[in-house]
């Protein structure tokens, strides 16, 4: 899409993240940290914040250099960039909260070459204007962390009987312990494919049957 697209609003550039577009539920990018780091609510949501933190700050400068960039060394200057903005969230994960950064491990260096990041960048950034960057890159965040957010509340829940750390099931509940498991994390996210998909399907054939 180029900055002179008339047929979407900047509002368009945002809502599309969040459902028509989402990383995880639509396009199923980003996979590894999306089923390594939720296992839990809280990981998921702090994965999911820390790489909308990097998609907006990137997004926005890479905008902002698009046309000072050459474009021989357009891809190495992208990841400059977003491995500093992700040098950021490392250091105020550690200042925050110890524990949570040692959870999430190596996953939050890994946001570096986060395939979602890099192709915002190259695909929509470097050739839109600041303000659609910005917006593209809050709405695919906000995308990514509700797909992360949707995963860990399930994983967490029926593995630990809890939620974000407190007890929401009784003692009397068996744990499914595989949920926490990465065999967890497929089976979980392949149910929410195929909830999603149906939603999908079901309200095709209702606008097509009222057309």
């Amino acid at each position: 899409m180029s900055e002179r697209d008339p047929q979407h609003s900047p509002a368009d550039e945002f809502i599309k993240g969040l459902w028509r577009e989402n990383p995880v539920f639509v396009q199923v990018l980003g996979m590894c940290p999306t089923l390594a780091v939720s296992n839990s609510a809280i990981n998921a949501l702090a994965m999911g914040l820390a790489t909308c933190f990097v998609l907006v700050m990137s997004n926005g400068l890479v905008s902002s250099l698009r046309r000072v960039i050459p474009l021989q060394v357009r891809i190495a200057s992208y990841i400059l960039i977003i491995a500093t903005f992700v040098t950021i969230v490392d250091y105020l994960l550690q200042a925050i909260s110890l524990p949570l950064h040692q959870a999430l491990g190596a996953f939050v260096s890994l946001i570096v070459v986060n395939c979602i990041i890099l192709g915002r960048a190259e695909a929509f950034a470097s050739k839109n204007t600041v303000t659609r960057s910005l917006l593209d890159g809050a709405g695919m965040g906000l995308g990514f962390a509700f797909g992360l957010l949707c995963l860990g509340g399930v994983r967490e829940l029926l593995g630990s009987g809890s939620l974000f750390g407190v007890m929401m099931l009784p003692d009397s509940f068996e744990k499914w312990t595989v949920m926490l498991l990465p065999s967890g994390g497929f089976f979980t996210l392949g149910v929410w494919l195929l909830v999603i998909n149906g939603f999908k399907r079901r309200r095709a054939r209702i606008e097509v049957a009222s057309s």
